[in-house]
């Protein structure tokens, strides 16, 4: 084996602490584990905190399935004040009165509905996204604003949780349950809203309670996860979502070698739901499909309770063709 691999391949869920960024978070579960190959799933910003996807060693190749989930967040926006990065960790660059109308329950509850629909966003300045190999942050930080591009962005739901205000400070707070698509950047949102609205606005504290479908009650935090180790694994199939089908040893010997599989001899399960540790067997909730192959679908095989591979569905010629094949499967766990 070689120097920094531990011979784990799993995903864990991380409850990010505020104040941490997803790259200290790889960090720590490197020396937990003691493996190199680290790698998350969809960066949150330090000052975010919540649902975190840590996958370990070769699961590290499952990062490309797992970033154009859908997400939900729990957003405190802090009116009458904008800062330079659209959150609490920038530095204030304007104040605005707040007018009286966003104060009102009623009429804050009214106007987060009307946030559900597709939008085109303009990214913050202060985010990853790359220009000509530089981060538009690390520009922004040199001085250098980086001319983003609008994007398109869908917001599935919106709620409002509750009004605060601040007698103290020129902030009102709106605390929002937005779920939205891959690529929405809540900061943006909470700065445009306050735009709208005739006033300014950013991001006090953020909160992702789910990340596809790993739930932030399904994480644990960087202190749990040094006691529970693997115990604390999380079945990768039901991250997925895929279809699955359960290989016998010749197929699961196929696979291995790369080989195509003849979708007739698949039997495919409905996508796995929420479990029990009283149920832990490799075919733990499978439910049999009744829907052929669509043309182009991906489908999770497992062999001996492990993720062995991803294959696509090509239903025209009656085959499945490799996708991501793990010369060391992917435990799924004891369960959720």
């Amino acid at each position: 084996m070689k120097r920094g691999q531990s011979g784990i391949c799993c995903i864990v869920g991380i409850d990010k602490p505020r104040g941490k960024s997803s790259h200290d978070i790889v960090n720590a579960v490197r020396r937990i584990f003691g493996e190199r190959r680290v790698g998350h799933t969809g960066t949150l910003d330090p000052l975010a905190t919540g649902a975190l996807a840590i996958c370990v060693g070769p699961a590290t190749r499952l990062d490309a399935y797992m970033t154009a989930h859908d997400k939900t967040y729990e957003v405190r926006i802090a009116f009458g004040v904008a800062t330079d990065t659209d959150d609490a960790e920038g530095e204030p660059i304007r104040t605005a009165p707040v007018p009286p109308e966003v104060c009102d329950p009623a009429f804050a509850a009214d106007y987060v509905r009307t946030l559900v629909g597709h939008h085109r966003q303009l990214p913050p300045a202060y985010s990853a996204i790359k220009r000509n190999g530089v981060k538009a942050y690390e520009a922004a930080r040199a001085g250098n604003i980086v001319q983003l591009e609008p994007r398109d962005i869908q917001i599935y739901d919106a709620e409002l949780l509750g009004l605060e205000t601040d007698h103290d400070a020129p902030c009102l707070y709106w605390d929002v349950r937005l779920s939205v698509s891959k690529g929405t950047y809540i900061r943006s949102v909470a700065r445009d809203v306050g735009a709208a609205l005739g006033t300014a606005a950013h991001v006090d504290a953020l909160r992702r309670t789910l990340a596809g479908n790993l739930d932030v009650e399904d994480c644990v935090s960087l202190e749990a996860l040094e006691d529970r180790g693997l115990d604390a694994v999380i079945d990768p199939v039901y991250l997925l979502g895929y279809r699955m089908a359960f290989l016998d040893e010749a197929q699961a010997a196929s696979v291995r070698n790369g080989r195509q599989l003849v979708l007739d001899d698949l039997v495919l399960f409905e996508p796995p739901r929420r479990f029990d540790e009283s149920d832990c067997g490799p075919r733990r909730g499978a439910r049999k499909s009744c829907d052929a192959p669509a043309q182009g679908e991906v489908v999770s095989l497992v062999y001996e309770n492990e993720l062995v591979a991803l294959y696509a569905a090509d239903a025209a010629h009656g085959i499945a063709r490799p996708s991501c094949v793990f010369s060391q499967g992917v435990i799924r766990g004891k369960g959720l």
